[in-house]
């Protein structure tokens, strides 16, 4: 790959981007969400595990479901979000690694090790739930993220019977720019980084 993105594309992924809390009811049709995962599928992931499992909540009956989950502070927003994305993560991600990591038999690097495979699969199913976003912006979606809701009434309601947890929720569709914070600050380079 060469060459850098234009700040105008820079801009629609992270600059300009914001969290949004208000939607427009326009929807968002399966086929986009369909190109959402196969952008965010090519992001990388440790040993390519590719722990995130993704429920897309669209219809009324599935946002009912999911509203007795969500903090208070949350449920206007997800009951207007035309979707909301749970970000989950398979527990047992490394039975797929035969098939998705071929150079090694990698299994034997997570399989009964409780702490790697927590570690491993909240790590990489998070990156993969930025690599959404991204791939949603780019898509010219807006994405609304949260983590206040009910973990466990989650994982029960939507992935009971499966090795699936919930990781965190985001809201995508188009966002109406209204109930918006004003932008918050952002730390600087000798404020967060280091050269060494």
């Amino acid at each position: 790959m060469t060459g850098a993105l234009s700040q105008k594309t820079l801009d629609q992924l992270f600059v300009a981007a914001r969290s949004h809390n208000g939607w427009k009811e326009t929807p968002v049709p399966v086929e986009t969400l369909k190109k959402i995962w196969d952008i965010t599928k090519w992001g990388p992931t440790s040993a390519n595990c590719s722990p995130a499992r993704i429920v897309f909540v669209t219809s009324p009956k599935a946002k009912e479901r999911l509203k007795p989950c969500l903090m208070e502070g949350n449920v206007e927003k997800v009951m207007a979000a035309p979707v909301t994305a749970i970000i989950g993560q398979d527990m047992k991600f490394y039975d797929r690694l035969s098939e998705l990591f071929p150079h090694t038999d990698a299994r034997p690097w997570f399989a009964g090790n409780d702490k790697v495979i927590k570690a491993t699969a909240f790590r990489n199913s998070t990156l993969q739930g930025a690599y959404f976003m991204l791939a949603a912006r780019a898509l010219g979606l807006d994405c609304g993220p949260m983590s206040g809701f009910d973990e466990g009434a989650v994982n029960e309601t939507f992935f009971k019977g499966t090795d699936v947890k919930s990781n965190f929720l985001c809201s995508i569709g188009y966002g109406n720019g209204n109930d918006m914070f004003p932008r918050s600050p952002r730390l600087e380079f000798d404020d967060a980084c280091s050269v060494v």
